[in-house]
């Protein structure tokens, strides 16, 4: 008897399967799963133009919301939850929509949620609005080692990853503008 045909399985030699272009999502692809609300950002991921941008303003209207009731420690909670949740989610959207595809925006949201919650106390707007153009500039241009490993790790893991050492680079950049300017 034979073994059955796997059709996922890479071609012999130094072919490659084709890789899948991402589509774009629906809303009814957002209530399909759990899984699918959650990566897309409870909708924020639908948008067609730079989902990562308002990805990243939900995590920062959550944040606000949610920072009336949430202790230091409960946040601490809710993003180390969120970050296995969102890898999660992210490799299995992935998985349904393709792989890498910039709707899938729990990744800033979590690594937003952290940049917000290390800044100095009693920061203002206009230091949230500086942190929030500094991480999407790290996030889009994807500095070394950003862009490593934005491309060697594909997985729901990866697609996390990458967020979090753009949230890193921007707390760094902030840490060295108060720095300087004694502020």
């Amino acid at each position: 008897m034979t073994a059955p045909l796997d059709l996922t399985a890479t071609p012999p030699g130094n072919a490659t399967p084709p890789a899948r272009v991402p589509r774009q999502p629906t809303f009814r692809f957002l209530l399909s799963h759990p899984a699918h609300m959650l990566a897309l950002g409870f909708g924020s991921g639908l948008a067609r133009g730079g989902p990562g941008t308002w990805g990243t303003a939900a995590g920062w209207v959550l944040y606000v919301w949610l920072d009336q009731w949430l202790s230091t420690p409960g946040w601490w909670a809710l993003i180390g939850v969120t970050l296995i949740l969102g890898a999660w989610a992210a490799q299995r959207t992935g998985r349904d929509l393709g792989d890498d595809c910039g709707h899938i925006v729990i990744d800033e949201i979590v690594a937003f949620w952290i940049v917000l919650l290390m800044l100095p106390a009693g920061s203002g707007l206009s230091m949230q609005a500086l942190a929030f153009l500094l991480f999407r500039l790290f996030d889009i241009v994807k500095p070394p080692p950003i862009r490593l490993l934005d491309a060697r790790i594909k997985n729901g893991f990866g697609v996390m990853i990458d967020d979090l050492a753009a949230a890193f680079f921007t707390l760094l950049t902030l840490s060295i503008i108060l720095r300087v300017t004694g502020t």
